[in-house]
């Protein structure tokens, strides 16, 4: 491996565990500190369907994608989940707020997109286990 593949990898598991531990910690706020039903009261608000179900589905998205996003553990399926978590909130949920209320998710909608592109690179459980890298 040359030094500039070395440095790339390493850029990648330095992503990986900013991003997942941040967009893990929203989701422990949600599931863990109470903001569930504010999350579901907002999806109830943007005329979602089974907005408990939904509402779950966004913060689990976020808790355990996160998670398995700093493990780089089927990096790519995590980072589509929260990928698309982060679509609803920075497109749906914030669409007519101003670009900094919006920012934080489109970061992290920025982020997960790349990650979906790249994968978790060689020093994540992905390319220990299944020869991804």
């Amino acid at each position: 491996m040359t030094a500039k593949e070395r440095l790339l990898n390493v850029g990648l598991l330095w992503l990986r565990v900013l991003v997942g531990l941040g967009i893990a910690s929203h989701g422990y706020q949600k599931i863990f500190g109470g903001q569930l039903s504010l999350l579901i009261n907002s999806v109830t608000e943007m005329g979602f369907p089974q907005p408990v179900l939904l509402g779950w589905a966004a913060a689990l998205s976020e808790f355990a994608g996160g998670i398995l996003i700093v493990l780089g553990l089927g990096t790519r399926v995590a980072a589509c989940f929260v990928f698309a978590t982060m679509s609803v909130a920075a497109f749906i949920a914030h669409a007519s707020d101003p670009f900094q209320v919006k920012e934080l998710a489109l970061a992290y909608w920025t982020m997960a997109g790349f990650l979906i592109l790249s994968g978790g690179g060689i020093f994540s459980l992905d390319a220990k286990c299944f020869r991804e890298g």
